[in-house]
């Protein structure tokens, strides 16, 4: 008995091993100035820089300019990626990752909290920072992503996070930045068995789904005047709103319920407000631009809401948006996994008429900035995070994005991805290589 119980703990031990082997062990923080010399710089907002010069020390960028203005570089390890192109860190927003592993498995899943008004629950600390689909986001040029809950009218609070570090404290980049709101549908689905077709009803529940938000954002705008209260977590949550600490990240696609979600938010003094989803956003462009209101486009490569838009209104939407003065944010439509294509949504959209800074710009510099954290991500500039990475070629092209080389905040992260591993592994034992 006592050598089985010993065999048993040495075969345990090597599978805990193996089994570890495959998840990319978190590095420690830059400790010496590092410098990248002859790539193209994309910097994000715009501009390019052919043959650039990028130094970063202690995390921060220090040095973004051209080689030919000879930046002093005494002291920085010099990495020479001349022919390669570097961007700043892709960001991923409105995401499940790090809550979500296996869907279809309950206890794999810390997304959803019960009930409808919560925007007390916090994503930031139920973040995994041990998820294998984390590492596969790097690999597409995404350092940065908002882990948010879903459910409910009011889902929660989500927080803003890299994607490299030992614990969800370690991986925290901003906490606590928007709270989602999801605006009740005017229209519902209904699902005919007889003839096996959906039409389109009237919600019956709107008026009462409407009041109930009115009533709580009532009590939590009264609650904030209030001297001396209690606390209470749900109506503390919501302070954040009327003050400009938070955005409120509003889902809704029908024009209609667009302009009256937008409504309802300013009625109520909210600072920050974000649209999310947005097929429709495209004809009620004039009211979003008045009142500053960034859109954020979930997966574009699907078919268009109406019947009677074109087929390709999704691949064209961020171009028309864009051109209508509209910041665009590219996103995905809740599944993890489809985020490693965000590069890819945005090249469709050079596909189909934007510039491609200006599609670069949806991916990071937008993004940033309608979650207002774009003081520190987003673009390379001086001063800011050195969160970038290194591609072999064109990153929002499918065939020359070959990331070689990534930082969050100056720390050279593991690039090797469960994927690659068996990738390798099968193409020894087929003779691919």
């Amino acid at each position: 008995m006592k050598f089985l119980i010993r065999y048993t703990f040495v075969v345990l031990g090597l599978f805990t091993t193996t089994l570890h082997a495959q998840v990319p062990v978190p590095v420690k923080p830059q400790s010496k100035p590092i410098a990248l010399t002859g790539a193209t710089a994309h910097l994000g907002n715009g501009r390019v820089i052919n043959n650039a010069v990028l130094g970063f020390d202690k995390g921060k960028l220090t040095i973004v300019a051209e080689a030919s203005s000879n930046p002093d570089l005494a002291g920085y390890e010099v990495i020479n990626v001349s022919g390669k192109h570097v961007y700043p860190g892709f960001i991923l927003p409105d995401s499940p990752l790090g809550l979500v592993e296996v869907s279809s498995i309950r206890a794999m899943n810390d997304v959803t909290e019960r009930g409808e008004l919560n925007p007390n629950v916090r994503a930031q600390a139920a973040y995994n920072t041990d998820s294998e689909m984390i590492t596969t986001m790097r690999l597409s040029g995404i350092l940065l992503a908002q882990a948010t809950p879903t459910g409910g009218r009011i889902s929660g609070t989500s927080s803003f996070m890299e994607l490299e570090g030992w614990d969800w404290e370690d991986a925290t980049h901003t906490a606590d930045i928007a709270v989602h709101l999801y605006w009740p549908a005017l229209m519902t689905s209904q699902f005919d068995f007889t003839t096996f077709t959906s039409t389109e009803v009237p919600n019956k529940e709107y008026d009462k789904e409407v009041s109930a938000l009115t009533q709580f954002f009532t009590e939590a705008s009264a609650y904030g005047k209030l001297a001396a209260r209690e606390t209470n977590l749900k109506m503390e949550a919501m302070q954040g709103l009327f003050d400009g600490k938070k955005v409120l990240m509003v889902y809704c696609n029908k024009p209609k319920e667009i302009v009256s979600a937008i409504n309802f938010a300013r009625k109520y003094g909210v600072k920050k407000i974000a649209l999310v989803g947005g097929t429709g956003s495209y004809h009620v462009a004039e009211f979003l631009k008045e009142n500053a209101i960034p859109v954020i486009l979930q997966q574009t490569h699907s078919l268009p809401d109406r019947p009677d838009d074109d087929i390709d209104l999704p691949y064209k939407l961020p171009y028309l948006l864009t051109q209508a003065g509209i910041s665009v944010t590219l996103s995905h439509d809740g599944m993890p996994a489809r985020a490693r294509n965000l590069a890819f949504y945005a090249g469709t959209a050079v596909a189909y008429g934007m510039d491609r800074e200006e599609a670069l710009k949806m991916i990071c510099a937008n993004p940033a900035k309608a979650m207002g954290v774009d003081n520190r991500v987003g673009t390379l500039e001086v001063g800011k995070d050195a969160t970038l990475f290194v591609s072999e070629g064109d990153v929002l092209d499918m065939k020359t994005c070959i990331v070689s080389q990534a930082f969050i905040a100056g720390k050279l992260v593991n690039l090797p991805t469960k994927q690659e591993e068996l990738y390798e592994r099968y193409s020894r034992k087929y003779g691919h290589k």
